[in-house]
């Protein structure tokens, strides 16, 4: 049966449905992805998920560094750092500030002392592309008995398919899919357009994001479960925080914004994790949404990041108090 979900305000309409083997969709609306996610998928080009492979991000990067007047060095690697200066394989070189972006096994985060952990959850995750005419432009989010495997257009002719599992066996596609009836009868015959990959993914809080003049960034500064779909953007905000952070020469500012920064995405992902983990969790809350439409607009919102701190903590009542007479 199909439950509809208008998203009002946040853009679009997002919808679930339930299928014969229990399995069960998270659809959301090529304007709450471009509102929420990135640029909408619409045309396919240059859309949530895509692979774009007309411009490496690293030639990007050296270009606006060019720009801008900064240097970037490839040819001679880090070693280690030292309270001024890095070690070079060749030499050192003097900085004022460290800041490690080397992602989620940073040697920045370990040279530098910061690796003590206040919180970690891991998963593993399986990505593959198939060949496939989309069958829609909604990114879907299929709930199993043990998985959640989201459906990304990618462009007129591919998908791009994630499995996500607590344990690592479970990510297994052909595993997966038997959950997923519907699924698997779309990608029946289609072909591979990418080498199968896996990862490691998860929550991680680290106690501290900063010593001296060392920063850490992004993945290398603890991240978010990637059901929430927030990697990327938190680490855009966390790298403004802190820019303006050393223009005041306080990182202690961006201790302060980092957590900020994090809260909402922790929480979120944590509400999301649970409701992979009990289905009868996932049926009350999809229920209730049903039955009250706004107060799914209300959490898109807050899960997007466009909702005042006063709104989520009354749509968390309200929200709570429809969830426990559904």
């Amino acid at each position: 049966m199909w439950r509809g979900f208008d998203a009002g305000n946040t853009g679009g309409t997002s919808r679930t449905r339930c299928d014969d083997s229990g399995g069960e969709r998270l659809f959301l609306s090529r304007d709450t992805i471009r509102r929420g996610y990135g640029p909408s998928s619409s045309g396919f080009s240059r859309g949530a998920g895509n692979r774009d492979t007309t411009a490496p991000p690293s030639s990007v990067i050296a270009l606006r560094s060019r720009e801008v007047g900064s240097e970037i060095s490839v040819e001679d690697p880090v070693r280690g750092i030292e309270a001024n200066e890095l070690r070079l394989t060749q030499g050192t070189f003097a900085t004022r500030w460290i800041i490690g972006a080397d992602g989620g096994t940073s040697r920045v985060r370990r040279w530098s002392g910061l690796e003590a952990v206040a919180r970690r959850t891991q998963r593993s995750a399986t990505r593959r592309h198939y060949r496939v005419r989309p069958w829609t432009e909604f990114t879907e989010v299929h709930w199993g008995p043990r998985t959640q495997t989201y459906v990304t257009p990618v462009s007129r002719e591919e998908v791009c398919i994630v499995v996500m599992a607590e344990k690592a066996e479970d990510t297994e596609f052909a595993r997966a899919l038997g959950d997923l009836p519907e699924l698997r009868e779309r990608l029946a015959g289609a072909a591979l357009s990418s080498r199968e990959r896996g990862a490691v993914i998860g929550m991680c809080s680290l106690r501290r994001v900063s010593r001296g003049n060392v920063a850490l960034v992004g993945d290398a500064s603890g991240g978010v479960d990637a059901i929430t779909g927030e990697g990327l953007r938190l680490s855009f905000d966390q790298a403004k925080a802190l820019a303006d952070a050393m223009q005041a020469n306080d990182l202690g500012q961006y201790e302060d914004a980092h957590r900020r920064l994090a809260r909402r995405p922790v929480w979120m992902g944590q509400v999301m994790l649970q409701f992979g983990k009990k289905v009868w969790l996932r049926d009350r809350a999809m229920r209730a949404m049903q039955a009250r439409p706004e107060f799914f607009a209300r959490m898109l919102a807050i899960h997007v990041g466009r909702a005042p701190p006063g709104h989520v903590i009354a749509a968390g009542a309200r929200f709570s108090w429809r969830f426990l007479s559904t």
